[in-house]
């Protein structure tokens, strides 16, 4: 699993004109999954984008957390993640997880996220041609890949 945090003042996702998700202060995590993810990506990933110290203290140092801070999260699927550029100009994508693999794993990583934030997290319209705006905050925009934990 690759994931894309970024720290947002607020995010949306729109489809077909139609808002269908949004949030405040918090991140919106781009997800990507191959193949051969399991409930392990799963868990190293929830761990680490939730404690994650990318918030700022009362000194202006990033040194909090999203569950120090009670922000939400935004999780949007991304299968574009998995692009394999090596060769040419155009992006193969054979590394990334076929939608009936996929999307019950994406569903199984927001209910894991649900569990340790104890809310709801919003989401993207898997498979949907998605419009997601965000106001970047800092930028702060990191990048976690499951492969490195294990």
């Amino acid at each position: 699993m690759k994931v894309v945090v970024q720290r947002v003042q607020e995010a949306s996702v729109t489809v077909d004109g139609e808002l269908a998700a949004s949030i405040g202060r918090g991140m919106l995590v781009l997800v990507g999954i191959s193949p051969v993810d399991t409930q392990k990506d799963i868990d190293y990933l929830v761990r680490k984008i939730t404690q994650l110290r990318i918030f700022d203290d009362q000194q202006g140092i990033m040194n909090l957390s999203l569950l120090d801070k009670g922000f939400d999260i935004l999780a949007v699927s991304q299968f574009t993640l998995l692009a394999d550029t090596r060769k040419g100009n155009r992006p193969s994508y054979i590394k990334a997880a076929r939608p009936e693999m996929a999307l019950p794993f994406f569903d199984c990583f927001v209910q894991t996220l649900e569990k340790v934030l104890g809310k709801t997290v919003p989401t993207g319209v898997f498979g949907a041609n998605m419009k997601v705006a965000l106001i970047n905050d800092g930028p702060v925009t990191i990048l976690l890949d499951s492969f490195d934990g294990q």
